[in-house]
Parts: C-alpha cells; sequence; structure tokens
C-alpha cells in the first residue's frame, strides 16, 4: 500500500503588497488573468542536494533565527515554507545549505479570458456522450488502476461521473479538497470521467483521481502553496503515475519549476502552456523542461491553432483540443471551456495509458514551427 504522507496543519492569511509594492499583473491559464502579490515574509527555501536531514537542517535554522516551520518539503524543492523576519533573511541566505530563497506569492484570478459556459456532455439523462477531443487524441481508453493527480482547485469528491479517491486528496488551499471553483472537476473529467451511461468519458476513462487542491474557491493561491502540492505529489506518487497543472503565471519561479523536476523523477507531468498568445517560455510552470514533462498548447476542431494559446518550441511539445471541450464540473454537473487547461489533461490521459504519438499538426500556429497534435 502506498504511504499517504500527512499534511501539516497551517493557518495562513494573505497580506496584499505588504511590502508597499504594487500588485504586479501575470497571465494565467484556465481561461483567467491572475494579479500577483507578494505574501509579507513568506519565503521557499530550498536546500542543496547534499543536504541529507532535511527535517533537522530546517529546524536548526529555524530556531538559529527566531522563526516558525510551515512546512517541510522532503521530495521536491527540498527545504521548507515560512515567515522569515526581514532582520533574518540575510542570515539564511547565506547559510551554506541553502541555494534558493524566493519570496511567496499570492495569484488572484480576476477576469475571463477565454470560456464558454454552455452545458456540454450531457447530464443524466441524454445519455453518455464522447467529447470531440477525446476522439481526436483516438478515442477513449481503460483507465483502471491508473492514477493521476489534479493540481488544481480541488475536484468535486462526489461527482457521479468520476472515480475520485479522498484518501489520497488533500487540500494546501483550504480544509477540503472538494472543489468549489469547477476548474479541477474540468480537468479531471477529461482524463477519466466514467465510461458509463451518463455524462462525459474520459481519456483514461475510470482512472482513479487524487485532488490536490492548491487554488481556493476564488482561484486564488500561492506559489508556495503549489510548490508544497508537487512535494505531496512527489511523495505518494508511483511510477506511471501522471500529475496534470493546468495553472501558471508570468516569469519563471525557480522553487516551483525545481520541485516539478524532481517530482517528475517519478511521475510524469502535463502543464498548460498558458492562455496569453504568447511565448511560452516566458510563463511559469509551462517553462519547465524535462525527459518526464510535458507542455501542452491548444488546438480547435479542424487543427485549427487557439487564439488564446501561448505557443514556443521549446517548451511546448504538443498540442492538443482546447476549444469548446465539455466535461465534469462543480455540484455533479458539466460545463464546456476552452483553454489550454483543457488541453493538458488531454495529454495527461494519454500518458496514463501510454506513450504519445501524433497525428497531424496545428494549422497556424503563430511561430511557423506547428506543434504535433498529441494522439494516443
Amino acid at each position: 500500500m502506498r504511504r499517504i504522507v500527512p499534511v501539516l496543519s497551517l493557518s495562513f492569511v494573505a497580506v496584499l503588497a505588504a511590502c508597499g509594492e504594487s500588485p504586479q499583473p501575470v497571465a494565467s491559464d484556465g481561461g483567467i488573468e491572475a494579479l500577483s502579490v507578494r505574501v509579507a515574509d513568506r519565503y521557499v527555501v530550498v536546500f542543496s542536494d547534499d543536504v541529507r536531514d532535511v527535517r533537522g537542517a530546517a529546524a536548526e535554522i529555524a530556531r538559529g533565527n527566531g522563526f516558525g516551520l510551515q512546512r517541510i518539503r522532503e521530495h521536491a524543492a527540498r527545504g521548507f515554507t515560512a515567515v522569515i523576519p526581514a532582520r533574518r533573511l540575510e542570515a539564511v541566505k547565506a547559510d551554506p545549505r541553502v541555494v534558493l530563497v524566493e519570496r511567496d506569492y499570492v495569484m488572484q484570478l480576476i477576469r475571463p479570458i477565454e470560456s464558454q459556459a454552455r452545458p456540454g456532455g450531457g447530464g443524466g439523462s441524454g445519455g453518455q456522450t464522447t467529447p470531440w477531443g477525446i476522439t481526436r487524441i483516438g478515442g477513449a481508453g481503460d483507465g483502471t488502476g491508473k492514477t493521476a493527480w489534479i493540481l488544481d482547485t480541488g475536484v468535486d469528491l462526489d461527482h457521479p461521473d468520476l472515480n475520485v479517491d479522498a484518501g489520497c486528496s488533500t487540500s494546501f488551499a483550504g480544509s477540503s479538497p472538494d472543489d468549489k471553483n469547477g476548474h479541477g472537476t474540468h480537468v479531471a473529467g477529461t482524463i477519466g470521467a466514467l465510461n458509463n451511461d451518463i455524462g462525459v468519458v474520459g481519456v483514461a476513462a475510470g482512472a482513479r483521481i487524487c485532488a490536490v487542491q492548491v487554488l481556493g474557491a476564488s482561484g486564488s493561491g500561492s506559489y508556495a502553496d503549489i510548490v508544497d502540492g508537487v512535494d505531496y505529489v512527489a511523495a505518494n506518487g508511483a511510477s506511471g503515475d501522471v500529475a496534470n497543472m493546468s495553472l501558471g503565471g508570468s516569469g519563471s519561479n525557480s522553487g516551483l519549476e525545481n520541485a516539478i523536476r524532481d517530482a517528475s523523477n517519478t511521475v510524469k507531468f502535463s502543464l498548460a502552456a498558458g492562455n496569453s498568445a504568447a511565448h511560452a517560455n516566458n510563463y511559469t510552470p509551462a517553462r519547465v523542461n524535462g525527459s518526464n514533462i510535458y507542455t501542452i498548447s491548444a488546438v480547435g476542431k479542424d487543427d485549427v491553432w487557439a487564439s488564446f494559446s501561448n505557443f514556443g518550441n521549446p517548451p511546448v511539445d504538443y498540442a492538443a483540443p482546447g476549444v469548446g471541450i465539455p466535461s465534469t464540473y462543480k455540484g455533479g454537473g458539466y460545463k464546456s471551456l476552452s483553454g489550454t487547461s483543457m488541453a493538458a489533461p488531454h495529454v495527461a490521459g494519454i500518458l496514463l495509458l501510454g506513450a504519445v504519438h501524433s497525428d497531424g499538426t496545428a494549422k497556424n500556429d503563430p511561430d511557423g514551427n506547428p506543434d504535433p497534435i498529441a494522439h494516443r
């Protein structure tokens, strides 16, 4: 039996723009834009690879500098998250065991960019339908016994069309991984909606869904929570598992990027390229590369490039359906949405079933190097 690492409890109130700096607008995925603001004195600290006793080192640094630890990471971006007093920050940075000290940010979703909120895929009365995206990537397969980790707004734990395992699900952004936003449930359905007589069917139908909530009901979350969520996946995932991250922001974030690279030694990652019609290398985590890391752009029907999709090779590996995608939604419902958030889970489902192949290329790819379209 896989051991589930307990999550340390955390009472956290974000203090927006506490350092007197103006909020920085950044682009985020999933049909939304984000407002990135600094969290007062909260930092992600990463240790060098030669630190073996992470807990001991973290406790020693915290005790010596007079602050408490909020979370300790022993598997991905190994180190800790803590509120560090400004007067002790340089001392922590100077510690020879520390390779990175990075300030936390809160990401707040503020407006829709590209979404279609019409009903999709039936419900209980119309029988099951197969979304066009599932057909385009080669049809649904049997995901029984496979595990997908959804780092998102949570997943509807009681959705009748999903196989959600509450035992492996957890929250870093609230008290429960139950989805009150809808985004994470939509992602989960594209990956693993059940092959039954209702709603929709997923790429890896019936796959075990583990909800790792790193964004709250409003879509807000912090980089530190996301990094800690990746560490949780690294601690509890197994070879053959896949993690989906349909989230992101502009610029780089070394802690998060390091965490994904570390976790990808065990679990494969599918990352949304972003919805800003810009080069994906300017966005995190889309810009992360690795042998088990896949960045996904979006196409619509007839393989036409989605106008909102980020682009660029590298880091983009494949394109997948991302326009008008019907899937499961919060409250036991269904909805049709657009975004690279919807494209990435198609590839996550393929990865659960085996290797990613390609079938054709994206038409009108703005970088002039057409992305191959993912296929089973």
